[in-house]
């Protein structure tokens, strides 16, 4: 039995759920969290959006199928939580995307948590113009340099849509570091 099985057998056991649990978050917690901040931005929002996705992690192990690696069913939860926060924060905030998206570049500059030099925060701002897509699998491929076929797990689409997707995130924010 592979490791990553006996850790969902042993996390939908109710004898060795806790201990697989802690395993669990010991592996992915950092991975996770990074993942979440380079959708939300922000450190307060990714430290909820992280505990979260661990709660819902703990509450619906017993619905992981295996039809994917556990990575990608874990990484897809995040992924859907990050952007359950962003669409809750335009509705409570009765903003747009965009609005909401130049709002957390803007607080991204004084976030003690961000230590980026300029050139970092223009390549935020660049990714902050994508559609919600790209910026998923630009941020994805460049930041966690996950394969494709992964992202296509997490994302449920084919390989080549997030393909074309990177190129031509990675064509915009050239085009917009260029003339910025």
């Amino acid at each position: 039995m592979t490791d990553e099985a006996q850790l969902v057998e042993d996390l939908k056991s109710d004898k060795n759920k806790e201990q697989a649990f802690r395993t669990l978050m010991t592996l992915y917690k950092e991975r996770l969290y990074w993942h979440i901040r380079n959708i939300v931005k922000s450190h307060d929002d990714a430290d909820d959006v992280l505990q979260n996705t661990f709660i819902k992690i703990y509450s619906n192990i017993h619905n992981f199928k295996g039809d994917s690696k556990l990575f990608s069913w874990i990484y897809r939860i995040a992924t859907n939580e990050s952007i359950t926060l962003l669409n809750k924060n335009t509705k409570q905030l009765l903003i747009s995307n965009e609005e909401l998206q130049d709002s957390t570049i803007t607080n991204l500059a004084s976030d003690v948590y961000f230590d980026g030099n300029e050139m970092q925060l223009k390549l935020q701002e660049a990714i902050s113009k994508l559609p919600q897509k790209q910026q998923l699998v630009f941020n994805m491929k460049y930041f966690q340099d996950l394969k494709y076929k992964d992202i296509a797990d997490i994302l449920e689409t084919s390989e080549g849509a997030l393909k074309a997707s990177y190129h031509l995130a990675v064509k915009k924010i050239e085009a917009y570091l260029t003339k910025n």
